[in-house]
């Protein structure tokens, strides 16, 4: 099955089971406007492109992962939206969930999504116990107080942050735990493509920092100039642009570089330097070559 209706059909078999009979109508309808809005799974392709490259033993095993890390990813973009944070109205060209839903159902929303997420690997780990345990240590640390997401959005509230530290935490946490998921799931050592989802996640972030800037509303599906509007860290705001772009030049020749001897290496480099370039807007994309 290509990756994409691969990934769709695990979220809906997870999203179904955990909203089950009994969860509240509108919670549910939060929950699914969080999830379904098309977005670009790019954290979950990874997941199944390293797994593929690891040669994929257990697909079930492999969905639930990929499935998970993407549950998180949707749980972290309802919280930053809130008010509280960005407070911001649209989100992957649609309503954000709490203007969609209001605020008390999008914080039910985002928390329901994390414990979801570790939920559905638990189901589909229990023909593979072995395989458990590390993967809800990557998963657990990716979204942690110490190295994961809820470390990155909580430094927003610091009177100083050092960028590469704020952009590890809050983005590439989650795109290591993509690479290194997809290695665990399908028996492998994580630890040899760490460095392919931190360096992939930091030059995400990147992007994302120039996007705000050099974007539209219409061409990136969220508001823009969000980082100038809330005083946040950004790279272009440290290196400026043509700095900004020189680092996630090197941020995508780092994660090429790292990508361990394997049978699906090829495509892995050829599927890194796609992502960056897609990130960009048009007029730039070109300037990473």
């Amino acid at each position: 099955m290509d990756a994409l209706p691969r990934i769709e059909k695990a979220l809906e078999a997870a999203v179904s089971k955990g909203l089950g009979d009994g969860c509240p109508p509108l919670l549910a309808q939060a929950v699914r406007h969080a999830v379904f809005t098309p977005g670009s799974r790019v954290r979950p392709r990874l997941c199944l492109a390293v797994a593929a490259a690891c040669g994929d033993d257990v697909p079930r095993v492999t969905d639930a992962a990929a499935a998970s890390i993407e549950l998180l990813h949707c749980a972290s973009l309802v919280h930053d939206d809130l008010p509280c944070f960005d407070d911001a109205d649209v989100r992957r060209g649609a309503p954000s969930v709490h203007r969609a839903y209001g605020e008390r159902l999008a914080v039910l929303a985002g928390d329901g999504l994390i414990v979801l997420a570790f939920e559905n690997i638990a189901w589909n780990t229990l023909r593979h116990p072995e395989r458990l345990a590390p993967l809800t240590m990557i998963v657990g640390r990716a979204v942690g107080m110490c190295d994961g997401i809820v470390a990155g959005q909580a430094w927003e509230s610091e009177p100083q942050v050092e960028l590469t530290a704020y952009h590890r935490q809050k983005t590439a946490a989650l795109f290591a735990a993509a690479t290194e998921a997809g290695a665990a799931a399908a028996g492998h050592d994580p630890s040899d493509w760490h460095t392919l989802g931190a360096n992939l996640g930091e030059g995400y972030q990147v992007a994302d920092d120039i996007r705000d800037v050099a974007s539209s509303v219409e061409e990136l599906g969220k508001p823009v100039g969000q980082d100038a509007a809330h005083d946040r860290p950004s790279a272009v705001a440290k290196l400026g642009l043509d700095g900004a772009l020189d680092r996630l030049r090197e941020l995508m020749q780092g994660a090429v570089d790292s990508i361990p001897d394997c049978r699906g290496a090829d495509q892995l480099k050829l599927l890194v330097r796609a992502e960056m370039k897609r990130l960009l807007p048009a007029g730039l994309a070109e300037r990473i070559d």
